[in-house]
């Protein structure tokens, strides 16, 4: 098994990401075009603790490498199970995933979550710190040169993705503050 973690603090609040966590797939993200589809499996809030949980399956188009393709079969669509926890109480988002395709071969398992950076928040300028550790197990038998070659080659691969949803997930940051500010604005004038 191997383990990639990063972690990366973004200059919104935890109010504005948490909110555009929900859109962090869509057309204001260019990075993130391998995406085909996000699907709300359920929904709920629990009564007890206000924690909305929510599951998703999220298929992508992932560009196997052909000679993979040729071995194992399958195609270049893959499907990853999500589940999360917005707890608004501790101002804490969870995020939960493992893949489905290919789970036989290789098991990638995430773990993000999305709290305020208390340290170097002040007021008018909040911070948001983002964590994300991931375990990556290929189940290839007793091939321990075979299993160590694609899990090194799935971190690498793995930290290239984390880089470009964080580059993606910043747009759509920017473009959410941007939005709603205008509407904010908009709303302030009909009032006055």
């Amino acid at each position: 098994m191997k383990v990639f973690s990063s972690e990366y603090t973004f200059e919104y609040s935890w109010e504005e990401v948490s909110t555009a966590n929900w859109r962090k797939y869509c057309p204001w993200n260019d990075k993130s075009t391998h995406v085909l589809s996000v699907d709300t499996l359920s929904r709920e809030v629990d009564a007890a603790t206000g924690i909305l949980r929510t599951e998703r399956l999220i298929t992508c188009n992932q560009s196997a490498p052909a000679w993979v393709l040729s071995l194992l079969g399958g195609s270049n669509t893959s499907h990853v199970y999500e589940t999360s926890y917005v707890s608004p109480a501790e101002k804490r988002v969870t995020m939960c995933s493992v893949n489905l395709t290919w789970s036989n071969i290789l098991r990638v398992r995430e773990t993000v979550t999305y709290q305020p950076d208390l340290t170097a928040s002040s007021p008018g300028h909040e911070r948001t710190q983002f964590k994300q550790d991931a375990k990556i197990t290929a189940l290839c038998g007793g091939w321990q040169k075979i299993r160590t070659k694609i899990e090194e080659a799935s971190v690498e691969r793995f930290s290239e993705n984390a880089r470009r949803g964080r580059e993606g997930f910043e747009a759509v940051l920017e473009m959410s503050r941007r939005v709603f500010g205008e509407e904010k604005e908009k709303e302030q004038a009909k009032m006055h």
